[in-house]
């Protein structure tokens, strides 16, 4: 039997820990404190990706991680449709800065249809190797009214999450449907993580508590 391969999460979002968590994995939680503003001009994909890869490079650089350690760095962005024969691609949505702009967001998303972007980068600590991909989900929004926005946000929970919205929490109920990977959309892809540890040489039983 090989010996289990310990998983460094660099990334504070409870979502992301509970999903791990539920797929048999008990990650080491390390943030990153990188500074999400400091990447600008970027198509949402990209940011997402980047962000995914500077939040893990910024992790696997401490020397006080797990031997033989694979770190996981993620980022989610929303991006908002633009419509169809429009060039050029649709607005990234990060987290918003405050209960307003939460409101402007749900107010403009409400009805349409958005792209959750979610990158991921994966670090081996002992061979240095990493790698790195982004998934990508159709997500359907309700057409939600005033009444439900002003109270969806007071909840506090639009404040914390990529778009402004979570798919595994009270937001849930304002998503009609998705096409692609539901845990992609709470912010990591299992499938694509999986990926991410073959091609690193591991296997992804290993990594099982």
């Amino acid at each position: 039997m090989t010996a289990r391969v310990p998983l460094v999460l660099a990334s504070a979002s409870p979502a992301r820990l509970a999903t791990l968590r539920a797929a048999g994995i008990e990650p080491t939680v390390v943030v990153s404190g990188v500074d999400e503003t400091q990447l600008t001009g970027l198509a949402p994909a990209e940011l997402a990706l980047r962000l995914a890869e500077l939040k893990c490079a910024v992790v696997a650089a401490r020397d006080d991680l797990p031997p033989g350690a694979l770190v996981l760095g993620c980022d989610s962005v929303l991006e908002l449709q633009v419509p169809p024969g429009t060039p050029g691609h649709g607005e990234a949505l990060g987290k918003p800065r405050d209960a307003a702009e939460a409101r402007e967001r749900w107010r403009s998303m409400r009805g349409r249809t958005a792209v959750l972007h979610s990158g991921h980068s994966l670090r081996d600590v002992t061979t240095g190797r990493a790698v790195a991909a982004t998934g990508s989900t159709l997500v359907h929004f309700a057409d939600v009214g005033d009444a439900e926005v002003d109270a969806y946000v007071a909840t506090g929970e639009p404040l914390h999450v990529a778009g402004a919205f979570t798919i595994d929490g009270i937001g849930g109920a304002f998503v009609r449907g998705i096409e692609g990977d539901h845990h992609n959309v709470v912010g990591v892809s299992l499938p694509l993580l999986r990926d991410l540890v073959l091609e690193l040489g591991h296997a992804w039983p290993d990594l099982w508590t």
